[in-house]
């Protein structure tokens, strides 16, 4: 196993590899093509960062992979605005690549997708601006030895993309404490009487959900600060099970699970149940349903189809079936026990029961319903 200075696993052998490790070809081969204009700073121009993201072949032929199947005018505004001095907020419901995309975005233009902030409810305010080393704190009073810079401050003073997952997590008093930072680009050091000022290249992505809205709405001082880009649910069924089988096959991989093109079926099964549930009608539009209190995003998908993979390698023959994506999709979408197990038997009875080539489908569900 190979092992970082800090303790971590690097290399293949991570079970979550950060974006520019785990595409660090494509992105080496993207740099090698690109002779496009690149922002201070930035390791590719913004044509390249937008190709990284929406996948294509390069002069030479090296086959960019998709890491977004969207609007590609999305991608281009939200690059966009990293060349300027605008933040970004990528908004959206769970599960529509949020911070898959902020990964991406940090890993395309800075090489570094690690500078990154976690909102919770108990982010402290140190956590974005800086905290203290106490011991040094202690022996020697304040001073920039003793000064512990957060991810946003490293960003600010090496010209690189920082990230804030989760942004109306945070308590607002803590939220407000980027004003400062993304308007003037400084970040007092009150303590020693210094700033840290921003070197060209820095920016910031954050991310918000806008259906769970979670802790804390954003200021409108904040949210001024921010140009907003709506990321939307997968227009199509064809496009979800694309972006389904592409990063199941991707976390299949790096499990040892069996390949995806085998359970295909079952996908596009996963992604029909889900859609029909989420938009309150069956897809020949002629049965209206309840949809059930869970979000049923593309997110959850991947993980009920991963779930399956994993039965079916593990204690099943490899194939992809019905019975190995049963549970999954009954835990994704009973999250009340009451209202929500009503609304799931009565999809079940009404449209799942009287589908052609459904029928192994529906006594798979019938069975974990039960």
């Amino acid at each position: 196993m190979t092992v970082s200075e800090t303790g971590t696993a690097t290399g293949a052998e991570a079970l979550r590899p950060h974006a520019e490790d785990a595409f660090a070809e494509e992105l080496k081969a993207l740099a090698a093509a690109d002779d496009r204009p690149r922002p201070v700073r930035w390791r590719l121009s913004p044509w390249a960062v937008a190709t990284y993201l929406l996948g294509g072949t390069l002069p030479d032929g090296t086959v960019i992979t998709p890491k977004y199947v969207g609007p590609r005018r999305i991608v281009e505004v939200a690059v966009t605005t990293l060349a300027t001095d605008r933040a970004l907020l990528l908004l959206g419901v769970p599960g529509t690549a949020k911070t898959w995309v902020s990964e991406h975005l940090a890993a395309a233009v800075s090489g570094d997708s690690t500078l990154l902030v976690q909102g919770t409810a108990g982010t402290p305010e140190e956590a974005i601006r800086y905290g203290w080393n106490y011991a040094q704190l202690l022996a020697h009073g304040p001073s920039r030895d003793a000064l512990v810079p957060s991810p946003v401050m490293r960003a600010m003073s090496e010209g690189m993309t920082a990230r804030v997952e989760e942004l109306t997590r945070i308590p607002a008093d803590v939220q407000d404490s980027l004003i400062t930072i993304l308007s003037e680009k400084i970040l007092p050091v009150p303590e020693l009487g210094q700033e840290v000022q921003a070197v060209r290249g820095f920016n910031l992505i954050a991310t918000a959900n806008d259906r769970d809205r979670g802790v804390n709405d954003l200021s409108s001082a904040l949210r001024r600060r921010f140009n907003t880009v709506v990321l939307p649910l997968p227009a199509t069924p064809e496009a979800e099970v694309d972006i389904v089988s592409r990063r199941v096959d991707q976390i299949g991989r790096s499990l040892d699970l069996p390949a995806v093109p085998e359970g295909l079926e079952e996908i596009r099964r996963v992604v029909t149940v889900f859609r029909e549930l989420r938009d309150g009608v069956s897809t020949d539009g002629r049965t209206k349903l309840k949809s059930p209190s869970g979000t049923l995003s593309t997110a959850e998908a991947i993980s009920v189809v991963t779930g399956g993979l994993a039965l079916a390698a593990h204690f099943g023959d490899g194939v992809l079936r019905s019975g190995d994506v049963a549970a999954g999709i009954l835990g994704a979408v009973v999250r009340d026990p009451a209202a929500d197990r009503v609304i799931w038997q009565e999809y079940l009875e009404t449209v799942v029961r009287e589908r052609d080539g459904w029928k192994d489908f529906y006594r798979a569900c019938r069975e974990v319903s039960v």
